[in-house]
């Protein structure tokens, strides 16, 4: 129960996974421009280039100093966070604000060969001020597996299309969960597919594209909180959306104890 307990405290009034502004949602398959601040744990890792940063990866605030995000996001280049961003164009979007990172660490497990551990902290330089358009989201439980078919929704600003543009607005898209059993089947993805990952969405669906990694799986609970069950990860080289090839992602219920770990002793 640490990490229920470190949630609440960090949050303080406005709690984890629920936004003053909730999301337009619809059971419908479909990419669409999110209500404003409707997912206020969504972040923007920018890297800098120049004078200039640019819109690299997704992630998830999950308390008032720690985000989370994928391993492969990270290099050797200079950071920021973007927090409370609607649209990567607007730089004076009320709410937002870019926070340099104070610490980031990569699993030491990360396998960028096998793609495995596909998952990373990023320690903000300074705690950010939550609000409307700035929280956390809630944390699973430890070792909770979705049941397939359950409705959760992928949100960043990656491509519209394979091959497409960067979004400027954030974009969410309905991504129902794909069973590991129907998942790790040899012409789906097969033993690339660990009991650590989970698969959403493709096969005729929408599936997360580059410029998502990182972001968050964003899955609702019956009290109308959200947990982010999944950290973007990989999908098919041969398009965002290939038959038999759903978007797969860092199962976040598997690193909860990795995730206190590296936040208490931080």
């Amino acid at each position: 129960m640490m990490f229920v307990i470190l949630a609440l405290f960090v949050a303080g009034a406005y709690g984890c996974g629920l936004p003053t502004y909730p999301p337009v949602i619809s059971r419908v398959v479909g990419g669409d421009d999110v209500r404003e601040n409707s997912w206020p744990w969504q972040v923007s890792l920018q890297y800098r280039s120049g004078s200039n940063f640019y819109h690299t990866c997704g992630g998830t605030l999950i308390s008032d100093q720690w985000v989370l995000t994928a391993a492969h996001c990270i290099g050797s280049r200079t950071y920021r966070v973007y927090l409370g961003k609607h649209n990567l164009k607007n730089s004076n979007e009320p709410g937002s604000i870019a926070i340099s990172p104070g610490k980031i660490v990569v699993h030491e497990n990360w396998d960028s060969y096998r793609i495995r551990n596909d998952i990373a902290l990023i320690k903000l330089s300074t705690p950010v001020t939550l609000s409307d358009s700035i929280m956390p989201a809630c944390l699973p439980n430890s070792g909770d597996i979705l049941d397939h078919g359950a409705p959760c929704y992928v949100t960043g600003w990656g491509r519209l299309w394979t091959g497409g543009p960067i979004a400027d607005i954030l974009q969410q898209a309905l991504l129902p969960v794909v069973g590991h059993s129907t998942c790790t089947k040899y012409d789906w993805w097969g033993s690339l597919v660990t009991d650590s990952m989970i698969c959403a969405g493709g096969d005729g669906q929408l599936a997360s594209c580059n410029g998502d990694s990182g972001g968050p799986l964003n899955c609702q609970n019956p009290d109308g909180s959200w947990d982010v069950h999944g950290v973007v990860s990989f999908g098919s080289s041969m398009g965002c959306n290939y038959p038999k090839k759903p978007s797969v992602f860092t199962r976040v219920s598997d690193y909860i104890s990795w995730i206190n770990n590296v936040m208490t002793s931080n």
